[in-house]
């Protein structure tokens, strides 16, 4: 056994008397139902059952027994195992004692290092009437309109609404077809070659032409592809941005004045500021509860997390609608590298977990209630509905843990010294 490891071995041995009894007990067991030629059911001789039936009543007598004698040498020792125990080295015949090694992993005992004294520096988030001026600047944006333009061809800054028709070249991707779709002409977001190709053009038109995709271009689908585009001009249309005023102000909201639309933006970022900044204060504080304490780690938790970050991965794709099994991606190496941050994170969550212990921080039923209700507005399902789900996914405890993990976050928040760094600094 390494102390620098959570890996535990345990050589245990069960007493030849144990033994004998489990052995005449599981005998007597089998001989009321063993089928026998030559005796009626639960008459054969417990001799011959025995001899007939070895193997099986040393298989039960293995199952009665060892699990038994690991739970309590388990209990003598007060360890918290994390996997299941693997049983080797058996030495089990019917006149002695039954031997056998026990290997499993268990929570690291480790000594809880100051966090009621914390001090943390966070980076300087000022909220500025620039600011304000630009979250109007993006509802105006929103509130745009598109004006079609006549008697001119098209240039730099005007949109071309285009029916589209892509053909892969190679067939290696899917054709693409569109009926309308909006081309900023000469913008950065746009490539060249259809600014290229769409400049100067009039209602009407048709073109043809090939664009090369990027390889790092942002729609994995497309990134490194190859098209020839069938495109036909249905208008041209320059954007209209509408004045800032108390009509646009109530245009887009129950407000009545621009100034009132102004408050309520200053209000939301200044909320969005503070979230932020909480958010970045609960990472500094779990990176210095991580860098103080230094202890073993089970490896099944780290090989656990580092699936749950590559899950997480594969199912942010999906949600781009970017099949995982398409991209050419080394999903083995991704999963080897997430081995330092899935340990950070064991490592965190086993110190939290000591600290809510500490403070008897956790989590009610009404609490609980209350998160369920939560997600189930968000996903369209009843909060009944929801809870039987969690409950048959056996999920339910781990939004528990994560709850109480959260609550322990917010009291440590809550209880260390904060120092924001001077404007410009880290």
């Amino acid at each position: 056994m390494t102390e620098a490891t959570c890996r535990r071995e345990l050589e245990l041995e069960i007493p030849a008397e144990e033994v004998a009894k489990a052995i005449e007990r599981i005998a007597r067991d089998f001989a009321r139902i063993a089928r026998i030629p030559g005796f009626r059911p639960g008459k054969a001789p417990v001799t011959l059952v025995r001899r007939r039936f070895a193997e099986d009543i040393r298989s039960e007598v293995l199952q009665s027994l060892v699990p038994e004698s690991i739970e309590r040498a388990v209990s003598e020792k007060k360890m918290v195992p994390v996997t299941r125990p693997q049983v080797d080295k058996v030495d089990f015949n019917e006149s002695g004692p039954l031997k056998f090694r026990a290997t499993f992993e268990v929570l690291p005992e480790f000594q809880l290092q100051n966090y009621k004294d914390l001090e943390i520096e966070l980076d300087a988030l000022e909220m500025t009437e620039a600011d304000v001026n630009r979250a109007l600047e993006q509802l105006r944006e929103r509130a745009a309109t598109f004006v079609p333009i006549e008697g001119r061809a098209a240039r730099d800054g005007d949109f071309a609404q285009l029916k589209l028709v892509g053909t892969p070249v190679g067939g290696s991707a899917e054709p693409i077809q569109a009926e309308n779709v909006l081309c900023h002409i000469g913008s950065e977001e746009t490539l060249e070659a259809f600014s290229e190709n769409l400049r100067g053009t009039q209602a009407g038109e048709h073109k043809h032409f090939e664009v090369r995709y990027p390889e790092d271009y942002p729609d994995a689908k497309l990134a490194g592809k190859v098209y020839n585009y069938a495109a036909e001009v249905r208008a041209i249309k320059e954007k209209r941005l509408p004045e800032l005023n108390d009509e646009f102000a109530r245009s887009i909201s129950e407000l009545n004045t621009l100034e009132e639309l102004r408050s309520r933006l200053r209000g939301d970022l200044e909320a969005a500021r503070d979230q932020r900044r909480a958010e970045q204060g609960r990472e500094r504080i779990i990176e210095r509860l991580v860098a103080q304490h230094d202890f073993p780690l089970p490896q099944a938790l780290v090989e656990q997390q580092m699936d749950a970050r590559l899950e997480r991965a594969v199912r942010s794709l999906a949600a781009q609608g970017v099949d995982p099994r398409a991209v050419n991606v080394d999903w083995v190496s991704v999963r080897r590298r997430q081995r330092e941050r899935a340990a950070a994170d064991v490592k965190a969550e086993l110190i939290l977990d000591r600290v809510a212990t500490a403070e008897g921080i956790d989590v009610g039923e009404q609490e609980v209630e209350q998160e369920i209700a939560a997600l189930a507005e968000r996903s369209g399902e009843s909060a009944v509905g929801l809870r039987a789900r969690l409950t048959k996914q056996g999920t339910l405890d781990r939004m528990k843990l994560k709850l109480r993990t959260n609550k322990t976050l917010d009291w440590l928040y809550q209880n260390t010294r904060i120092r924001t760094a001077a404007e410009g600094t880290k």
